[in-house]
């Protein structure tokens, strides 16, 4: 059940744990789209290690039946592995640790961006992990704002940022209905795509091409069309 991220909100500012780094309205966001998997035997990987707090956090919130993966470039970030946690160490901009991860780790659920946070890292990871998420799964991109910063690649209406990317990828959630579009494997499996301050979140599900019905009885006479619409059932 939801509870507007006040869990993970009160783990935070317990401050017992690792040190973690995050701005305070993704916690909310967080909860909204995580919820589900608490209790549940979820993987998440989160790229982006740091100390290893948030590695604690997810954790403590989703429950000990949860494996808890984290990649990052620091080895050091081996020295916060525990229970329930891994620290696999590469560079998330090198396709060959991207590939290894999906050798290494069955489908993962959630999957979470909050690594460098430069323009190549954020679509490589995208590119090549999102096929690894499992089907009802989320991927979460964070810190996008990075997208408008000139130090990380940024720039409003830049070519190439992440925003950008994303940008076409509404075209393709919405590729059913274009004759300029080709369906592809992520109209087929993107579910909904939520955009936050710094956040995307993309929710993953099979899905078909979309039809519509009509169902009841018509209060005004129909044209053609319609007649045809309401006979299919």
């Amino acid at each position: 059940m939801q509870d507007g991220g006040r869990d993970l909100r009160a783990y935070f500012e317990r401050g017992e744990h690792r040190l973690i780094h995050k701005w305070m309205h993704f916690f909310e966001i967080y909860d909204r789209h995580f919820a589900r998997f608490r209790g549940t035997d979820v993987r998440l990987l989160e790229f982006g290690v740091y100390h290893g707090g948030s590695l604690q956090m997810w954790r403590h919130y989703l429950g000990e039946r949860a494996e808890v993966f984290g990649a990052d470039i620091d080895p050091r970030c081996l020295e916060v592995q525990g229970p329930g946690i891994e620290v696999l160490i590469g560079d998330q901009e090198d396709r060959g640790f991207l590939a290894s991860l999906k050798q290494r780790l069955p489908k993962v659920d959630i999957i979470i961006d909050d690594g460098g946070h430069t323009m190549t890292q954020q679509i490589t990871t995208f590119t090549e992990l999102f096929p690894h998420l499992a089907d009802g799964g989320v991927y979460l991109a964070e810190d996008l704002h990075t997208s408008y910063l000139p130090a990380y690649g940024g720039g409003a209406w830049k070519a190439g940022t992440f925003i950008e990317f994303s940008k076409q990828l509404i075209d393709q959630l919405n590729a059913w209905h274009s004759a300029e579009l080709t369906v592809d494997e992520f109209t087929r499996s993107a579910h909904s795509m939520h955009y936050y301050d710094s956040v995307l979140v993309i929710e993953k599900r099979k899905i078909t091409a979309p039809h519509a019905r009509m169902r009841g009885v018509p209060s005004f006479p129909l044209n053609d069309n319609e007649k045809a619409v309401l006979a299919k059932g």
